[in-house]
């Protein structure tokens, strides 16, 4: 007991700074600081599930990268042919090509667990009933196969 009798004790909010949160959340005796357990930085790889999504994210970073490289070659082709050739023969060195192979199985990486992760993403729904997640994740795939078929057909045809 503190001898207050004044029935409301302990719910006057604490004022001095050693007690003020981050956020300037004042605490009372009551309602103390929150207990907020120390995370390891690898805290990720305790669990595969975790795992597998912090490597998704960062193969984001490849995503960029090549939409990046996309954007040198629009830049080089709009400087010239001359400045486009450099650009490609740039592009053709031994260290490049690895560069594009690695960041091509992670750009793969990004788009398969995103077209599993869709379904969950996006629930569609038909004459109110919700679209089987296979039928979703499926047609990300077909639409995907299709499109790079048709691309691939432009490049080849453009070669011949």
């Amino acid at each position: 007991m503190n001898g207050d009798t004044s029935g409301d004790a302990g719910f006057s909010p604490v004022r001095s700074a050693s007690t003020a949160g981050p956020a300037g959340h004042l605490y009372t005796p009551y309602h103390p600081k929150w207990y907020r357990r120390r995370l390891s930085v690898w805290w990720w790889l305790q669990q595969g599930s975790y795992a597998r999504f912090v490597i998704r994210e960062l193969t984001s970073v490849a995503v960029a990268f090549f939409a990046l490289v996309f954007l040198w070659l629009v830049w080089a082709l709009r400087q010239g042919p001359e400045v486009y050739a450099q650009v490609v023969d740039r592009l053709g060195t031994p260290l490049w090509v690895c560069v594009s192979v690695a960041g091509f199985v992670l750009v793969l990486y990004h788009t398969v667990t995103w077209f599993n992760l869709a379904p969950a993403a996006m629930v569609v729904r038909i004459s109110g009933k919700r679209v089987p997640d296979w039928v979703v994740a499926g047609a990300n795939y077909a639409a995907w196969a299709l499109i790079s078929a048709i691309v691939a057909w432009f490049l080849i045809g453009a070669g011949q």
